[in-house]
């Protein structure tokens, strides 16, 4: 397929959340797919076609029982490896990666399902739709590669989806060499250039794996955004086959502009929980206080026991009550505290990227500046060098001699022998030039003890002088003929 590319996202984290492995595992509720289906195109009649790669590069359905954070910690265990995070009230480390790999639609959809008649529209039945072996081919390279780089060992899930728009692969990884946590040293680098340099060489090397699958190196950063949209969404929307920085900016642009959105859409239900929160232990509080007033005086025998007996049992209903809302809203609002670090992790990251990308258009354009600039100089000296041609054949001998000594005459006459000349005493090597000077029937220049370049000098004053240097070498001495 012409002009198909492959999409490679990452993104680091500093753990992995059960809402994330519950859509990784599609391990949803009949509400979460109504959600799901609102908010995304996913197709309930494909999942089935979803399967995971595991050791050794088995394929095998998706294991919905066991949770990616659990197999995360099952992993550390087996090896003895500690979490930095464990025990902190928030996790400072990174110590997840998520790739995403895939490639451009019309490709992907080609590996899994072939040319299967398949409805992509929302709510259409493809229950008669299987599964190509391509497909599973493809994804096996992809572990293949991961493994090498980065250890099977290190790999906490592989799961392909196939029920989306556009099939792709979910990899959890832990940043783990020598036994320990290490994202910076397998990632990071020392700094955001090094960063950015490994990141350029992890699409080159992944593009080995997709040459024999059709796909060649896009352009693409694969982080994403778009109201409402999980982070994995937010990452495909860059995905979509962007070819040059330009468009990556944009994209950016646009990707930022939405996060802001779902950013202050996240910020005003994290302060509404919370608000919700602060009263119903204010409201606790309160029956918790009436509570034991009422036991006081049961114990006391200061009132009627039976009507004492019937409150504090009506209080404590009300209070168990209140204690479930308030569990309920604790944890709906660590989860939306989560989801507001995701958005903000997410935000820094792509402003991080969108400031590289910038960067990079600017040398981009730099570099081709220079390039033209050159090339417009060589085609300058070239008509030049030929009107003087033309015009010396119509001149006559005075006038002639009016450019005689001068550098235009000596490249118009001798432009590479020159330029040759010139070139090896920029670099240093007199003795060469003398030599290649003097067989090209040149008087060598006079005497060029303390030739050499200025401490000083600039490499344009020291081209000029080479050049004049050149000039007078390739002069012809009187007599003098080429050495044979």
């Amino acid at each position: 397929m012409a002009n198909a590319k492959q999409v490679m996202d990452f993104r680091p984290s500093k753990g992995f959340s059960s809402s994330q492995s519950n859509e990784h595992l599609r391990k949803w509720t009949e509400k979460s797919w109504e959600n799901a289906l609102k908010i995304g195109n996913y197709d309930p009649t494909r999942e089935r076609l979803n399967f995971e790669v595991v050791s050794g590069g088995k394929i095998r359905p998706v294991d919905k029982e066991r949770s990616i954070p659990q197999r995360m910690a099952d992993l550390l265990r087996w090896r003895g490896i500690n979490d930095p995070n464990a025990g902190l009230e928030e996790p400072k480390y990174r110590t997840v990666v998520n790739f995403i790999f895939g490639g451009s639609r019309e490709r992907m959809q080609e590996l899994a399902f072939g040319n299967q008649a398949v409805d992509y529209g929302k709510g259409a039945d493809n229950s008669a739709v299987v599964r190509k072996p391509d497909i599973e081919q493809w994804a096996k390279y992809v572990y293949t590669f991961v493994s090498g780089k980065y250890g099977e060992e290190n790999i906490a899930a592989f799961i392909v989806h196939l029920d989306e728009l556009n099939p792709h692969i979910h990899c959890t990884l832990l940043p783990i060499k020598d036994g320990r946590f290490a994202y910076k040293d397998i990632f990071a680098g020392k700094d955001k250039f090094e960063y950015s340099a490994r990141m350029k060489q992890l699409h080159s090397d992944f593009a080995e794996v997709n040459r024999r699958w059709g796909m060649s190196r896009g352009a693409s950063v694969s982080e994403t955004g778009a109201q409402h949209r999980t982070t994995e969404e937010y990452r495909r929307h860059l995905s979509d086959e962007c070819t040059t920085i330009e468009q990556q900016i944009e994209q950016h642009r646009k990707a930022l502009s939405e996060l802001q959105s779902d950013i202050r859409l996240a910020e005003r239900r994290v302060k509404g929980l919370t608000t919700m929160v602060e009263n119903l232990q204010k409201d606790k509080a309160e029956k918790e206080a009436q509570i034991a007033a009422a036991e006081r005086e049961l114990a006391s025998h200061s009132g009627d026991a039976q009507e004492l007996s019937e409150r504090i049992a009506r209080l404590q209903s009300e209070l168990g009550g209140i204690e479930a809302k308030l569990a309920d809203k604790n944890e709906k609002l660590q989860e939306a505290d989560r989801r507001l670090a995701v958005l903000k992790e997410d935000m820094d990251a792509i402003q991080l990227r969108t400031e590289e990308l910038k960067a990079e258009a600017y040398k981009y354009s730099g570099d081709v500046q220079s390039k033209v600039d050159t090339l417009l100089k060589d085609v300058l000296l070239e008509d030049v060098v030929s009107e003087y041609r033309d015009l010396s054949a119509q001149m006559n001998d005075a006038e002639r001699q009016l450019f005689d000594d001068s550098l235009l005459r000596s490249i118009a006459e001798q432009g590479q022998e020159v330029m040759h000349c010139a070139t090896m005493l920029f670099l240093g090597m007199v003795d060469d030039a003398t030599t290649f000077a003097e067989t090209r029937g040149g008087g060598g220049g006079g005497k060029k003890s303390g030739w050499g370049r200025d401490d000083d000098e600039d490499n344009r004053a020291w081209a000029r002088r080479c050049m004049r240097m050149a000039k007078r070498m390739m002069r012809p001495a009187i007599g003098k003929k080429p050495k044979r």
